[in-house]
């Protein structure tokens, strides 16, 4: 018998748009019964951190691929100009926009999402070294993270599997 097929990404940002490519693809694995971990560093640790998990941000400035037509709004075949994105409250109109889009397509929210992860089995670990850098304890992380791990850990307990980095 093959031992089941395994998937980990590490989840480096923790912009409300890079939240979700980990999160979609390991649901899809998941649901072809792949292995799935998540390993969250750096700016990812904003997706299991409790206290922002609700208030990711999509920022557009410096996001030259970033499309408002995207999300509704209609620029003719421009997006919106980067210096636009410097206005204030340039930022909380992209989130809304987008976490807008993201309810009208069915999505849930990204904490939601990660529960319905651990719900199916996902493994979930901080990674040591940014949870160091920040001054966090598991006590800041949201249900189902497993346990801050460090590199060498993660790299041994995905033995094998493939390693998407977002």
């Amino acid at each position: 018998m093959s031992e089941n097929r395994k998937i980990a990404f590490i989840c480096s940002k923790g912009n409300l748009d890079m939240a979700y490519p980990a999160l979609i693809m390991g649901w899809a694995a998941m649901g072809n019964g792949v292995d799935v971990t998540l390993f969250f560093t750096f700016w990812g640790m904003d997706l299991i951190n409790k206290n922002r998990v609700d208030h990711l941000e999509l920022a557009p400035v410096g996001n030259t691929s970033m499309k408002m037509s995207m999300m509704g709004v209609k620029t003719g075949n421009l997006g919106i100009p980067n210096i636009m994105g410097v206005l204030p409250g340039m930022t909380a109109f992209a989130s809304k926009l987008m976490r807008d889009k993201i309810a009208d397509l069915q999505v849930p929210p990204v904490r939601e999402f990660i529960q319905m992860m651990v719900d199916g089995g996902a493994k979930l670990y901080a990674c040591k070294m940014s949870v160091d850098m920040m001054d966090l304890k598991k006590e800041d992380f949201v249900e189902g993270v497993e346990d801050i791990v460090t590199a060498a850990d993660f790299i041994d307990m995905t033995d094998g599997a493939q390693i998407i980095f977002i």
